[in-house]
């Protein structure tokens, strides 16, 4: 409300209150697939959010300070209340998100990322492969593996993976593989790359291997807790994605500008990934995967949002069923952790960087123009320890 007075000679007239007139309606943002119903909402910084949520009365199932926001199943007088309202930065569907693994039936890609040659082998199925690491190898480095889940008393992590948290009301268990898988190549003792880092579950996926983007946010969110509680050099695997989510993006930036390194799958559909989340979120690393012929695996995207190449095609790792079992398996998913596993092993043999140093260092690492099958505008930047 404002009030305007204007001066005629010596008479002062106060003029009549006049209220300003309502601005447009934000457009909410649509997701590109399944939703689970609901919205996430994005405050503008500075705006004190549990307050704005109690003053308007809103259904909000989870808030997070990680986005100044809160998701929540909305009706439409609270929506269209939202979307008029001065402090909303935005409002998105809350899409699902989906594991990227595609399925088929050591590890290779360890030897791979450890020597400048093309290996002379062919056989992804061997375990003879030779792994050359500094012994450091990821030690006083946690990975929290953001996905299905983690089979936590698999003898390959050598009681070095714990159960962290479980969101949309999940079981404490990985019964789906997925998630075991991953954290096998970041942190395995036989097939990890960074065998004395700590592994962390957190689960965000239901065992059929989809969830909500609120989920992954509040996942996303509780690691950023942790991060700072324990103070140490913390990473985010994460092997899953979608369509595009601002709300996700800015998460994995709100992660990374809190010192959290995030790896991340640039999915298994041959095509661009810059329209797909969390891969376009420009501060994360987003990761393709490659053959042990050394190409583009045919599934894998690609772009300009692609930081790095690592071994994703018949990958063996860590399974769930029994404390040895093993699955051979394919997808940038299986890169990804590969990444994961390599920042914790750089962070402990040669000190803790910022995010962005980081992924400019695994880029100087890399082994340049090695790959065939790179599409242009795609880095030809495949993974190296050294």
């Amino acid at each position: 409300m404002r009030f305007f007075s204007v001066a005629l000679a010596t008479l002062a007239l106060v003029a009549a209150p006049i209220l300003a007139a309502p601005g447009p309606l934000k457009t909410i943002q649509k997701f590109k697939g399944e939703t689970n119903g609901g919205y996430i909402v994005k405050f503008k910084e500075g705006v004190a959010r549990k307050s704005l949520i109690n003053k308007l009365k809103l259904n909000a199932t989870v808030d997070w300070e990680l986005l100044n926001g809160f998701a929540g199943i909305l009706d439409t007088d609270s929506l269209n209340t939202l979307r008029a309202h001065e402090d909303v930065e935005y409002i998105v569907e809350d899409g699902i998100m989906h594991t990227m693994t595609t399925q088929t039936n050591a590890p290779w890609g360890l030897q791979r990322i450890s020597q400048d040659a093309k290996l002379s082998s062919t056989s992804t199925s061997d375990l003879t492969y030779t792994y050359t690491y500094d012994s450091s190898a990821g030690s006083r480095v946690d990975i929290y593996v953001v996905d299905t889940g983690i089979y936590t008393s698999h003898s390959d992590f050598g009681g070095r993976a714990s159960w962290g948290t479980s969101f949309g009301g999940y079981a404490a268990s990985d019964g789906n593989g997925h998630g075991t898988h991953c954290a096998g190549t970041a942190a395995g003792t036989r097939y990890g790359v960074a065998k004395k880092a700590n592994l962390i579950a957190v689960k965000v996926l239901s065992d059929a291997g989809s969830g909500s983007t609120s989920d992954i946010v509040s996942g996303l969110n509780w690691v950023l807790t942790q991060s700072k509680s324990t103070g140490r050099p913390t990473i985010v695997s994460m092997s899953l994605g979608g369509s595009a989510s601002t709300a996700l993006d800015n998460a994995v930036t709100s992660l990374t500008s809190g010192g959290v390194h995030v790896a991340v799958a640039a999915g298994n559909d041959n095509t661009n990934a810059a329209n797909t989340s969390p891969a376009r979120a420009t501060s994360a690393i987003t990761v393709g995967a490659s053959t042990i012929a050394d190409a583009r695996a045919s599934f894998s995207n690609y772009g300009s949002v692609v930081d790095i190449f690592a071994p994703g095609q018949y990958v063996t790792s860590a399974w769930i069923g029994s404390t040895t079992a093993t699955n051979n398996i394919s997808g940038t998913s299986m890169a990804t952790p590969h990444i994961a596993g390599l920042i914790a092993y750089l962070i402990s043999k040669d000190g803790n960087v910022t995010p962005a140093a980081m992924s400019t260092k695994i880029q100087s690492l890399a082994v340049k123009n090695a790959l065939t099958s790179i599409p242009s505008g795609t880095v030809n930047y495949l993974a190296n320890n050294a």
